[in-house]
């Protein structure tokens, strides 16, 4: 039996398709008699109304997508919490689609989304995005870039100050005593990366210390291990007393390795990670964390796209928030010897 139509529904009601569609798109339009008259006549004839197809032929969805470089890193999933929860307070519906940092991957994922015509896109990328975001706005799809300042004037950003939140971990070290300070991060062509190994070198400098380096090719727990072995191996003389990993994946595999190995967390070695994820506070030695504000960015870049999506110029193009510092175990009690 073919499923009823509009045309079903405008003769029952014994008005035209035009009335019927207003009553679908613009339902103010129509009087309280009218809109009651429309409605029996739907229960009757059992119309659904689609309305994936009502936005295509209106050119508007309630659907916008947001394209994480990888959710299986706690920063990107607890974003998607937040954009989630925003966006559901404003109507709107979110498809969540994961790169796996695979540039190919989230051209892809673009692809996908223009062809579905979502109505804005988040997209929080490691990879230079902006050229194609502009592409996509130029055929009508509006984009927040989250996690990175963009360069374009006219490309919306939500941020964190990397910088900052870098200076902040080196000077928070050197505060509970640390003089022997390690950088645990990579790949340094990491936008982010690269901003927080420059804000813990201008930490460093001003309080005439001198950074040790530990690259990582990886942001992962098995990547903390790896370098937890490297330090403990280190004889006491040269092994840091102090060490800054660019995330929380990375310092919770350092201290797992440290602990593992009879180095002391914090009496022997204060470390400090970066996002404070869900894990930091929950970590058997809770560590101490850069928080970049999760929940903030989340409901910042889904106010910022909505506000595009309505033509109007958001409250500040390119948002960027301070990081907050988290201080817990894993350097409140470090003593030097």
């Amino acid at each position: 039996m073919t499923p009823a139509g509009i045309r079903e529904v405008a003769a029952r009601a014994g008005v035209s398709v035009g009335t019927v569609s207003n009553f679908l798109n613009h339902p103010d339009r129509l009087s309280e008699a009218m809109a009651k008259r429309v409605t029996e006549a739907i229960d009757a004839v059992g119309f659904v109304p689609s309305n994936a197809a009502r936005q295509l032929r209106m050119g508007v969805s309630s659907v916008i997508g947001y394209l994480a470089s990888d959710i299986g890193n706690p920063h990107f999933g607890e974003i998607a919490t937040s954009v989630q929860a925003r966006a559901s307070e404003l109507g709107l519906s979110v498809f969540i689609a994961d790169a796996q940092e695979d540039p190919r991957q989230e051209d892809a994922y673009l692809d996908a989304f223009a062809q579905h015509h979502v109505r804005g896109l988040l997209v929080a990328s490691h990879h230079p995005v902006e050229d194609r975001l502009a592409l996509l706005r130029r055929r009508g799809t509006p984009s927040v870039l989250v996690g990175q300042r963009a360069s374009s004037t006219e490309q919306p950003s939500v941020s964190v100050d990397e910088f900052s939140g870098g200076r902040q971990a080196v000077e928070h070290l050197r505060d509970a005593g640390c003089r022997r300070i390690a950088f645990v991060g990579g790949p340094a062509g990491i936008v982010q990366v690269a901003a927080r190994r420059a804000g813990a070198d201008a930490a460093a400098e001003a309080h005439g210390l001198r950074l040790s380096e530990i690259v990582v090719a990886e942001r992962s727990v098995a990547a903390g291990r790896a370098a937890g072995a490297a330090i403990a191996e280190m004889t006491a003389g040269a092994r840091p007393d102090g060490v800054f990993a660019v995330n929380d994946l990375l310092a919770l595999g350092i201290l797992q390795e440290l602990v593992g190995r009879g180095v002391r967390v914090p009496e022997d070695l204060a470390l400090i990670g970066y996002d404070d994820n869900e894990f930091a506070e929950a970590s058997l030695i809770p560590l101490s964390s850069i928080s970049r504000r999760h929940r903030d960015v989340g409901e910042f870049v889904v106010d910022a796209l909505f506000e595009t999506m309505e033509q109007r110029s958001p409250a500040e193009l390119h948002c960027e928030l301070e990081p907050i510092l988290v201080a817990r175990r894993s350097t409140l009690g470090f003593s030097r010897g």
